[in-house]
């Protein structure tokens, strides 16, 4: 089994990331049928945000304590379970309630799967390990949706399309082959509820992984209610899946440059793309659309995500776990919070307009960080002469 074992580690981060967004595609339908704003879709993709921060702020230490299987599992049963209560009561409210689920799941495993990636592969391995895992759960967030967005074109406009069946299925034969898999580090005696770790040096990567996400987040959230308002739906789950994809894409380049040199090329892309993609919104531009969704994922999901979860878990070896919630921590925080906001401007505004509102907000942290990070440099250099 040993050597089946990280195979089937990269599989389960796969299948409970695919499980977040396969809905993502449908947010509109959920929004007409409620007969709510664009304030409803944003605040139902942010109740992600309220299962997983408390996961990640009071169980970032739970695999330390009761071994990095169950909380794999759990996550397992909990995207299953979200996506099979979609299936059979489709509705908004059933859709918060998922989103929670779906956060508590995400939690679990990126916190447990991390620090198991790594015992499995071994510690000379450790930034190989980290590869994995952005790679399994990248193309898990994108493919849930490109997956719904396929369903949905080939047998019709459904709740229950076959990309949520498929998942169902898939969970319970899962969960059965992580019983099989070995322990490598036994549980410790530690406290049950920890508190994430927020290792010293780490606010930059955690910082631009915030502003990096809250791109994706506006992608994933506004921009299919945005294209089903101009008659360009069925582009939803392929626009979901590239916001991810091309980020996956730049991981190998990313993993040859150091840290320092990813979040930098990472920092640049941020903008570059939400202007094409801000562009592309207000002139109906599908090509400007797919085009600065490329470029913002390759920042969220390659260069800025593959560094800053490198350089966390670098800084911290020794609580890898716990330093892995800090990082996700920032991370959601900024894939999440900015959503809810531009979605209330959204229904005030417009959806053009509060993205731009959220432009300008974006730039000014982003000036702000490029400043801080040239006075940490600066002093760097001071106390070396």
């Amino acid at each position: 089994m040993a050597r089946f074992s990280v195979p089937l580690l990269t599989l389960c981060l796969f299948v409970v990331t695919f499980s977040v967004n396969v809905q993502a595609p449908l947010y509109p339908a959920y929004v007409a049928a409620s007969g709510l704003g664009a304030m409803a879709a944003t605040v139902a993709f942010a109740a992600y945000v309220a299962g997983l921060l408390p996961t990640f702020i009071f169980l970032g230490g739970l695999s330390d304590r009761v071994g990095r299987r169950l909380p794999t599992i759990c996550a397992l049963l909990l995207g299953g379970g979200a996506t099979l209560l979609l299936a059979l009561s489709p509705g908004w409210p059933q859709l918060v309630i998922a989103r929670v689920f779906l956060g508590v799941a995400t939690g679990l495993v990126t916190t447990s799967g991390t620090a198991y990636m790594t015992e499995l592969m071994g510690e000379a391995h450790a930034r190989r390990a980290a590869l994995m895992v952005t790679s399994a759960t990248s193309l898990g967030f994108g493919g849930g949706a490109l997956a719904t967005g396929i369903s949905l074109v080939v047998q019709g406009p459904s709740f229950a399309p076959i990309s949520f069946w498929a998942l169902i299925a898939a969970v319970p034969l899962l969960v059965m082959a992580c019983l099989a898999l070995p322990r490598i580090a036994m549980p410790q005696d530690k406290p049950m509820l920890r508190l994430p770790v927020f290792p010293i040096g780490s606010a930059p990567y955690g910082i631009a992984i915030a502003l990096s996400w809250a791109s994706t987040g506006m992608t994933i959230a506004m921009v299919p209610l945005l294209l089903d308002r101009q008659g360009l739906g069925g582009w939803s789950g392929a626009v979901i899946f590239l916001a991810v994809l091309g980020g996956l894409l730049c991981q190998p380049l990313a993993g040859r440059l150091t840290n320092p040199r990813a979040l930098a090329v990472g920092l640049c892309l941020i903008p570059l793309g939400f202007a094409a993609l801000l562009t592309g919104a207000i002139t109906g531009s599908i090509s400007l659309i797919l085009l600065g969704t490329a470029l913002t994922s390759a920042s969220s999901y390659g260069f800025t995500y593959l560094s800053g979860l490198s350089q966390f878990s670098l800084l911290a070896p020794d609580d890898r776990a716990r330093t892995t919630a800090g990082f996700f921590i920032y991370a959601y925080c900024g894939l999440c919070l900015p959503v809810v906001a531009a979605g209330a401007l959204a229904d005030w505004l417009g959806l053009a307009p509060a993205m731009a509102v959220f432009f300008c907000v974006q730039l000014a942290c982003l000036a702000s960080l490029v400043l801080y990070r040239r006075i940490l440099r600066g002093d760097a250099r001071q106390e070396l002469v």
